[in-house]
């Protein structure tokens, strides 16, 4: 008897049953759903932008209104400490899961750990009442990524333990976190999630893994549209609006953007977006990929900066664009070669590096090139990401090259037969790109490409590639491209550096006494068996995989294994090609010691880290 009257008093002692809380949160979906589109579709109601960001606030009701997934465990739980940052979203690698954070970067990620759970017992209360299991780990690192996000990676979870991972500060308490069922635990795979999304014009561009379009063309985007609403689509909850696809091509997706949205599209700040796409056999299905891509920019914002550009110089006549993972040692070398090329600015985008790269570029900044940093988490994406590098430098330059940091313009008759008095091959570059800056029928020049090989070298140059590497293969391999960006294809479709071009236009292939390019392809091995880790363009095998082994874009001859094969150093050697480096001998080195820039600016840091250490 006493044990039948102490589970009734235990009933009434909870303050909510799970009918009446399903019950209070449909209804407040309910009214943010039809609030939300008043918003969205009237110009009376004088909304801050600010009001749709991502917001470190806990209140209940805004959080629900924002975004049901928008809540984190440290969120769910009231704490007397300062809470980190909520956790908006959950993307599960191969290697590691990937948090999207509301807000600033945490400046401090060694005082980070990652939270998981196991729920094998029930969802955040057994059936005996005991906790369900914990485990903390510390965070791998942290990252910004836009003005309003940014994002934490965590090892990946132990056995049995969720992917649903949180945040803690380290040694606070793990009872403050504990999980609630109220909390969405929402985990993407990397396999199938909408992962970006960027306004242009009165469309936006979507990016997203799973649709398993066809590589290197077009694709019917009449089965495809576009979903803008506040919350995941994964558990089936509304959706606010719908637009058709009006482009698909590989892993690009462009819709129109609803009417509302570009009447007041400051008021779509924090937007979800997805796609909708039906099945192949059966119309009848229709299916929406979960999304973790938010739209952040606006026209008013556009705007604004266009107003702050007047009276400032014209775009830049040339700039570049490259992926990199772990290549901060290249990049010095690389810009400041270039640079006297006449490249002006220079769009890097970070594929997970751990190398220090932003500290380089930070320093490089510092010393008057004009570089910023692009975090691009999104694995095997080089091609989406460059798609994005096209929208992000068209409104800044008039031509942009894409290629990669072991990749060298070598102009033999600018290099020769200099123009004026001074250093021959000054801007060399950009005058021959800006020679069809006002054509109205080149949109691409296309540079022959030659392939170096470690030249019998055993470890990494010290003066640099273009001074170490210099025996290559005698046939060419491919070409790298420089374009115009605002007469790119709609698609923004491109395929190994080269994009495709606008009904009207065409591509010039450049002679290679006028331009060609030095691409140190197959370095010593120290340095080229990183490349086993992962290659970063989507359509090209990891050289790990047993697949396409007679391919230009595996090494001839190597297998699936970082094994160094006999005599590498005396590899894809046919041609012994000393020209790029005679001429960085004669014309970039210090006439007293015979350094180089970069290889000064080396060596400097290197004494000042050591006077550092001694001191």
């Amino acid at each position: 008897m006493d044990s039948e009257q102490r589970r009734k008093r235990k009933r009434l002692g909870r303050p909510y049953s799970q009918a009446q809380y399903f019950s209070v949160r449909s209804l407040i979906l309910c009214l943010s759903f039809f609030v939300f589109l008043l918003f969205l579709s009237s110009d009376r109601f004088p909304v801050n932008p600010a009001s749709f960001r991502p917001s470190l606030s806990s209140s209940p009701t805004f959080t629900l209104f924002y975004s049901s997934a928008s809540n984190s465990i440290l969120d769910s739980f009231g704490s007397k400490r300062q809470r980190v940052s909520r956790v908006e979203d959950r993307i599960l690698f191969l290697d590691h899961v990937l948090l999207m954070v509301a807000g600033n970067r945490i400046s401090q990620p060694e005082g980070l750990d990652c939270v998981y759970y196991n729920y094998s017992n029930g969802f955040g209360e057994s059936v005996d009442d005991k906790r369900p299991g914990i485990v903390v780990r510390p965070a791998l690192s942290t990252d910004g990524y836009d003005e309003f996000r940014s994002i934490v990676r965590c090892p990946l979870p132990p056995a049995n333990y969720s992917a649903a991972v949180d945040l803690r500060r380290r040694g606070d308490s793990v009872n403050e976190y504990l999980p609630s069922s109220a909390v969405n635990q929402t985990v993407h795979s990397w396999d199938k999630v909408v992962y970006e999304a960027t306004l242009d014009g009165d469309t936006v561009v979507v990016f997203v893994k799973g649709l398993n379009l066809r590589p290197h063309r077009k694709s019917d985007p009449t089965r495809l549209s576009c979903r803008f609403g506040l919350t995941n689509w994964d558990k089936d909850e509304g959706f606010v609006l719908t637009t058709p696809a009006i482009t698909a091509a590989q892993e690009v997706v462009r819709c129109l953007l609803p009417r509302s949205i570009q009447i007041n599209p400051e008021k779509a700040q924090g937007i979800r977006v997805t796609i909708g796409h039906d099945s192949r056999n059966h119309k009848s299905l229709f299916h929406v990929l979960p999304s973790a891509a938010r739209i952040y920019s606006s026209k008013s914002n556009e705007r604004i900066e266009r107003k702050r550009n007047q009276g400032k110089k014209k775009k830049h006549e040339l700039c570049v664009c490259t992926m990199v993972w772990n290549q901060a040692p290249a990049l010095r070398e690389w810009m400041m070669y270039h640079a006297w090329l006449g490249i002006e600015r220079w769009f890097i985008y970070d594929n997970n590096s751990d190398d220090g790269i932003e500290q380089m570029i930070q320093e490089l900044d510092l010393e008057g090139y004009n570089v910023s940093r692009q975090t691009w988490p999104w694995i095997k994406t080089q091609e989406a990401g460059f798609s994005h590098c096209a929208l992000r430098a068209r409104d800044e330059c008039n031509w942009v090259g894409f290629f990669d940091v072991d990749e060298f313009f070598y102009l033999p008759y600018s290099f020769r037969h200099p123009r004026a008095p001074g250093f021959p091959g000054q801007n060399s570059l950009g005058e021959l790109v800006a020679n069809f800056s006002s054509s109205t029928t080149i949109a691409e020049i296309r540079t022959t490409c030659h392939s170096f090989g470690p030249s019998g070298l055993s470890s990494p140059p010290q003066k640099g590639v273009t001074v170490g590497y210099t025996c290559r293969l005698q046939g060419p391999e491919r070409h790298k491209s420089i374009v115009r960006p605002e007469l790119l294809d709609v698609t923004l479709l491109n395929v190994v550096h080269h994009f495709r071009l606008r009904e009207g236009y065409r591509y010039l292939n450049v002679p290679e006494n006028i331009a060609l390019v030095n691409h140190y392809k197959y370095q010593v091995w120290e340095t080229f068996r990183t490349k086993f880790y992962r290659r970063v363009a989507t359509y090209v095998v990891d050289w790990q995989e047993d697949q396409n082994k007679g391919s230009k874009d595996r090494a001839p001859g190597l297998g699936t294994e970082a094994i160094e094969p006999p005599n590498w150093r005396l590899q894809f050697c046919e041609v012994w090609d000393t020209g790029l480096r005679d001429f960085v001998l004669a014309y970039f080195a210090d006439p007293a010691t015979g350094s180089l820039p970069w290889e000064q600016r080396s060596l400097s840091s290197v004494t000042t880290s050591k006077q550092g250490a001694s001191s």
